[in-house]
């Protein structure tokens, strides 16, 4: 037997079979945030027009404060929410357009339950908090501990990135890497492969590394910053600034990091930043997804 050389090579070895073998491709989604501003103004009708562009799946977003409106509206168009965004980890919610404070995990589940979502994830933790290996491993000890409350609801939970998980790095492993191989089997990761690469990372080799512990993507492009804008010292910036353009027109390699993929069960496309008309912009991206084969 060959001797694991990497942390997370257990999970890589342990999926050769599974992705050789894999025929069923993930589905299709999109994370609301990317029309948080049209869905604001009209939940109905924007769910609507997503379900008119061939989409059955939808990623929630700010659905805490109104799972029972959220549900109706997602039932009425023919959507589901498997997986949603909320705060697991943190006391306050950070985004580049706003802080928004968090409930108690039993809040955040209970409501995940009432959507009908199987995976919960976290959708960002703060800078300072992957510095330190100390901080790292406090709050994949957190996470473990929510999965355990998770498990009663009959939810999973996982992490999703940004870039600022891959800065520091810790005997070799990147804060990111460090935080996975801390985390319980059932704590699950979807990966944003657009902050992946902005994290400056071989995202398809990250995605095999990975193996089973990655369910979904976050399926970005566009022009990735020269640098990691959440580096000490690194300017502030907000989403406006953001260069994305459709899915397999920017930089990051998504076809070959879906291809790597051995259990992604969601592809999820997202704008931080949508570069012209929202709806226009989800088309394009989904048919990348489908002209390629990515998803069923």
């Amino acid at each position: 037997m060959v001797a694991a050389t990497h942390p997370l090579d257990a999970f890589r070895i342990k999926d050769d079979v599974r992705k050789q073998a894999r025929v069923t491709r993930p589905l299709a989604s999109i994370q609301l945030y990317t029309l948080a501003a049209e869905f604001t103004a009209d939940m109905h009708g924007s769910l609507d027009r997503l379900a008119a562009l061939g989409l059955r799946h939808v990623e929630a977003f700010d659905f805490v404060r109104r799972p029972a409106e959220i549900r109706a509206a997602l039932d009425a168009s023919g959507l589901a929410a498997p997986t949603g965004h909320a705060p697991l980890l943190s006391d306050e919610l950070w985004t580049p357009d706003g802080a928004i404070p968090t409930p108690a995990p039993e809040v955040v589940l209970d409501a995940a339950a009432a959507i009908g979502m199987t995976t919960v994830f976290d959708p960002y933790l703060a800078p300072e908090r992957w510095l330190t290996a100390d901080d790292v491993a406090a709050s994949a000890e957190r996470l473990n501990r929510i999965a355990e409350l998770a498990a009663g609801y009959g939810i999973a939970v996982g992490y999703h990135n940004h870039a600022q998980e891959f800065v520091a790095e810790f005997d070799g492993r990147t804060a990111f890497e460090t935080f996975v191989a801390d985390l319980d089997d059932r704590v699950q990761i979807e990966l944003d492969l657009f902050w992946a690469l902005a994290g400056d990372q071989d995202v398809p080799a990250l995605v095999e590394r990975l193996g089973s512990r990655m369910i979904a993507a976050h399926v970005k492009d566009g022009v990735v910053p020269a640098s990691n804008p959440w580096a000490p010292g690194a300017e502030p910036f907000g989403s406006e600034s953001l260069d994305q353009r459709h899915a397999g027109t920017g930089d990051v390699p998504l076809a070959a990091a879906l291809t790597a993929a051995s259990a992604v069960q969601y592809a999820v496309i997202e704008y931080d930043h949508a570069p012209g008309d929202v709806f226009d912009d989800i088309a394009a991206s989904l048919a990348f997804l489908r002209d390629g084969g990515f998803v069923a």
